[in-house]
C-alpha cells in the first residue's frame, strides 16, 4: 500500500510514514495551511511595523524630514504601532519602527533615523 503527497498526489517511494515527496512539496504544503488558518495577532502587528517602517523609510531619505500627518495616514501608516521609544532632553517623545522614527507635532510628523547618540 502506497501513499500519495499531502500536496501534489505523486506517490511516495521510502518509508511508510513519508507524507510528501519534496521539501519543496513539504513548504508549500504548510505555507498554504498556514495562509487559510487568516492572520494571527502576531502576523496582524508584524505587518502593521513592517509598513509602518517601510513608509518611514521612503518619506525619510534625509534621515529628517517633516510631513503632513495626513500623507503619511493616508499611504497606510498606523501611529499606534511601533517598536520602541526615545525622549530627548526636552522631553519629546519619538516613536520608532526599528531604525527609523516620528515625533508628532500638531498635524505633522517630524521623522528621523536612530543614531549612535539615542542609545545614552
Amino acid at each position: 500500500m502506497s501513499n500519495a503527497c499531502l500536496y501534489c498526489d505523486t506517490i511516495l517511494e521510502g518509508r511508510i510514514d513519508k507524507k510528501f515527496c519534496t521539501p519543496y512539496c513539504k513548504s508549500s504544503y504548510h505555507y498554504q495551511k498556514n495562509k487559510e488558518k487568516g492572520d494571527s495577532m502576531f502576523q496582524k502587528i508584524d505587518k502593521h511595523l513592517k509598513t509602518n517602517r517601510r513608509l518611514l523609510k521612503e518619506f525619510n531619505k534625509a534621515g529628517l524630514a517633516t510631513i503632513r500627518k495626513e500623507k503619511l495616514l493616508r499611504s497606510g501608516f498606523e501611529p499606534k504601532y511601533f517598536t520602541h521609544y526615545w525622549k530627548n532632553k526636552e522631553g519629546k517623545v519619538y516613536l520608532f519602527c526599528y531604525e527609523y522614527g516620528f515625533l508628532d507635532i500638531k498635524d505633522k510628523y517630524v521623522l528621523v533615523t536612530w543614531q549612535k547618540y539615542m542609545e545614552l
